[in-house]
């Protein structure tokens, strides 16, 4: 039953379904009509089909399948030292509350055989921020799967971010950030290399 329901949902070309779309157009038509006393009848009327097409492009990482994303992009360099991409915005959301968190991620590895395009680090990163996740996760699948698709020697990732559910809600802490990191190959297992990598990322 999981497995049609999810089939039903998501589709080769659209991460939601007509069907899906209306459920998240009746559960903000809900929200506002909760409020209607308090809010413009003629901004919020569009608002709902709005919201459907923003999930659309929020959660368009489920519809990146993982082994095209490379797409040749393998080159046979002889370089054998650290490649570090720093810096590369991201924007996801929270799975628990579905707020937004965002900021840095930080991706290295040490070649063994081959390097990967440069455009594909950020790819990587935007394929799995686009979900509803959790950062733990989200650092620990970026690091796999360069680990078993490029096959490195070694791999770290860290992710800089805010939650706008810490800062919005509850705690409402606006300048908290939180640090994930994942370290695969050597980088777990040698300290020279994991200091020198985060040396450059801190």
């Amino acid at each position: 039953m999981k497995n049609s329901r999810k089939s039903s949902q998501f589709s080769s070309n659209k991460v939601l379904s007509q069907e899906a779309k209306n459920y998240i157009e009746l559960g903000v038509s809900g929200i506002i009509k909760s409020v209607k006393e308090f809010v413009d009848e003629e901004g919020t009327l569009n608002s709902p089909i709005r919201v459907s097409k923003m999930y659309e492009e929020l959660l368009s990482g489920y519809l990146i399948k993982p082994d095209e994303l490379l797409n040749n992009a393998l080159f046979d360099v002889e370089y054998d030292e650290m490649v570090i991409v720093k810096g590369v915005d991201f924007y996801s959301l929270c799975e628990h509350h579905m707020l937004p968190f965002y900021g840095k991620a930080h991706v290295g590895y040490t070649p063994q055989k081959k390097i990967v395009g440069l455009s594909k680090i950020p790819r990587i990163i935007e394929m799995y921020a686009r979900r509803l996740q959790v950062q733990e996760r989200m650092t620990q699948q970026i690091a796999s799967f360069l680990f078993e698709h490029v096959d490195p020697i070694g791999v770290g990732v860290v992710i800089e971010a805010q939650h706008l559910c810490a800062a919005m809600r509850g705690i409402k802490k606006p300048n908290t950030i939180m640090i994930t990191s994942a370290l695969l190959g050597h980088f777990k297992s040698n300290s020279a290399t994991r200091e020198e990598f985060m040396s450059h990322v801190r």
